[in-house]
């Protein structure tokens, strides 16, 4: 055995010698490979693909942002592209307003990578380091920062800025020395950083700084006149204006509408960053430090130059620069627009919006309707250019002429229909049948139906007209009186049954009649059914409220009606009605001073009640003095004795 050991070793060995002079360059993968399929081989490297583009490479000390994936234990479960998830304890989150959920994404710092691969990620670190980088961007350009005041130290205070505590300095905080400190506590303030410390991360700031070139700016300000013409360089653009860099660090502000006469969305279609120009100064604000500028004002204005060519009642074509829910506003020369309202775009349609009828770049040809060149307005119309159809309407559609009109569109109070383009007119729900109560328009007709129709009214000034439907025939509630009249008895059939009664038909007419439930019992005591025929007897007819009631079991019953009782009897004279009102108003007033009266005693009662309530509170607490005071004296008594 002890030979075999010593062959292996030995053979160990030269093979160790071997490897020695191979190196890594040397080695043949090909010749490794060649034990794998090509199907292998595509496996893998696909494998490779998905793990290079899926997985990130981390590095220690690094931010990425993660996704939350659970919560479990106190500890929220990061997931930031790894192969491994990092773990982050919920003490980390507790100065968030918002405790964080899953799908959240966060950013985190990569502390450590373990040698088992796991992550050692914070969040609060991560938070720090942004809020570092944030203060050193801020003092390299020199930005002015807001801060608050937590406290008070030895020399000044102490802020926050970026979840980092900062200090300012008392020679810092005014002009003047500040005796003071605990008043600055608990507020916001503005300043400048003039001091950071990289190794000790302390940071200095500064209010003081602000209040010094708040005093320069005014003085420069105060330099400067209004109509005075500079050249500027284009500092910053946005979507209200351009800010142009007058001097001496003041910046100006020309409004988007003092830019160009011409309509323009965005500053940047006439100015650059960094462009020199020249500029009007249009006013000064010497208490905000505010100066507004502009570049129009050098040019000719268009307003001036066209017009001869703009007059009123003129037709003009030009072309929509924009369009809202009011109006579009039509571009007739450059620099020069003016307004089409909503109302003043069709006769035919009734418009909620210009957008349903105009789009941006549309010719459009318009008319002059008014001019203001002081205020540079201008109120333009494109339907007058066609004629009016409410004109001569009284000669068209007379009342009590019938027409046919098509059905529009609906409201809760009738239906719109229409007798021409432009014409348009309200038939009532009360208008359109005789016997039926008709609640919406939409249970009889549909939008584009033919309805034959009455003019009952017209109003010109205001532009409306009513129609009616059940005036085309004769008003069956006129003769029902002689064909029905009160206690005669008809045969009638039972259509509809509700809670309250049942609606009876009778073949004479078209007119239904209402039958309570308990008119409804035969002389067996059983109801009638529905659709039955029986006989009824009618009870009440009232021809002005429509109204119609009739019985059957008063057929064999008797019937009493009532009767509504009176105000005031018309039999009575002036004299007599005056002496009742009289009586009437010294009942009420005896009325009211037996209330009062009542209320005064209930008043007195209460406040003596009280009275004896205080004074027994008083003699309680007598009482119990009283007896703290023998207690005393008994047990200084007892001790002395003693």
């Amino acid at each position: 055995m002890s030979n075999k050991k010593k062959k292996i070793s030995s053979s160990l060995e030269d093979i160790m010698n071997l490897n020695k002079n191979v190196k890594l360059s040397d080695f043949d993968w090909s010749s490794y490979e060649v034990s794998f399929s090509k199907k292998e081989i595509k496996k893998r490297k696909k494998l490779e693909k998905l793990y290079t583009e899926n997985l990130q490479r981390i590095e220690e000390f690094y931010i990425y942002k993660g996704k939350i994936i659970q919560l479990i234990d106190r500890n929220v479960i990061l997931d930031i592209g790894f192969k491994a998830e990092g773990l982050i304890p919920f003490n980390e989150f507790r100065e968030n307003k918002k405790f964080p959920k899953i799908n959240d994404i966060i950013e985190v710092i990569v502390e450590k990578l373990d040698y088992k691969g796991k992550l050692i990620i914070s969040y609060n670190k991560a938070k720090k380091l942004k809020s570092w980088e944030r203060i050193q961007n801020s003092w390299k350009k020199n930005e002015i920062i807001i801060f608050f005041v937590t406290a008070r130290t030895k020399g000044g205070l102490i802020v926050v800025f970026f979840g980092i505590e900062c200090f300012l300095p008392g020679s810092q905080i005014e002009k003047k020395p500040v005796k003071d400190f605990d008043y600055y506590v608990g507020q916001t303030m503005e300043g400048k950083i003039v001091k950071i410390n990289n190794k000790t991360k302390n940071v200095v700031v500064s209010h003081k700084i602000l209040l010094e070139k708040d005093l320069e700016k005014k003085k420069l300000i105060s330099q400067l006149e209004k109509g005075q013409i500079l050249i500027g360089i284009v500092k910053n653009l946005t979507h209200y204006g351009s800010f142009i860099d007058v001097g001496g660090g003041i910046d100006g502000l020309c409004h988007i509408t003092d830019i160009s006469w011409e309509r323009i969305d965005h500053p940047s279609e006439k100015l650059e960053v960094g462009q020199i120009i020249n500029f009007v100064i249009l006013s000064i604000d010497q208490i905000k430090n505010r100066v507004q500028l502009g570049l129009k004002q050098l040019q000719t204005n268009p307003w001036i130059h066209f017009e001869k060519k703009l007059k009123k009642g003129k037709v003009l074509i030009g072309t929509v620069s924009v369009v809202t829910d009011y109006g579009a506003f039509v571009e007739l020369f450059p620099g020069v627009e003016g307004l089409v309202h909503v109302s003043e775009m069709s006769w035919h349609q009734q418009l909620k919006s210009a957008k349903n009828f105009v789009k941006i770049g549309e010719k459009v040809k318009i008319l002059i309707l008014n001019l203001e060149h002081s205020a540079q307005k201008m109120s333009l119309s494109m339907k007058r250019l066609s004629p009016d159809p409410w004109e001569n309407i009284e000669n068209k559609y007379p009342l009590g002429t019938r027409n046919i009109g098509t059905v529009k569109s609906f409201t809760n109070c009738g239906v719109r229909l229409e007798l021409e383009p432009g014409i348009e007119g309200l038939l009532y729900n009360s208008d359109i049948s005789w016997t039926e109560k008709i609640k919406s328009g939409l249970d009889i007709y549909k939008k584009g139906d033919l309805v034959q129709l009455i003019v009952l009214g017209l109003d010109v000034m205001t532009r409306k007209l009513n129609f009616g439907c059940k005036q085309l025939t004769k008003n069956p509630w006129e003769n029902l009186e002689q064909i029905f009249p009160i206690g005669s008895i008809q045969i009638g059939k039972i259509i509809k049954f509700f809670s309250k009664g049942v609606i009876v038909k009778f073949n004479e007419t078209t007119i239904c009649a209402f039958a309570p439930l308990g008119f409804l019992i035969k002389k067996s005591g059983i109801l009638l059914k529905p659709f039955e025929e029986a006989e009824f007897k009618i009870l009440e007819l009232e021809k002005n409220y429509q109204r119609f009631f009739v019985s059957h079991s008063s057929i064999f019953t008797k019937y009493v009606p009532k009767i509504k009782k009176e105000k005031s009897s018309p039999s009575k004279s002036k004299f007599e009605l005056e002496e009742e009102e009289e009586d009437e108003n010294l009942f009420f007033f005896k009325k009211n001073r037996k209330i009062k009266n009542k209320n005064k005693k209930l008043k007195l009662k209460l406040s003596k009640r009280a009275k004896k309530n205080k004074k027994n509170k008083k003699n309680k607490k007598n009482k119990k003095k009283k007896k703290n005071k023998i207690i005393k004296f008994i047990y200084v008594n007892y001790f002395k004795n003693r």
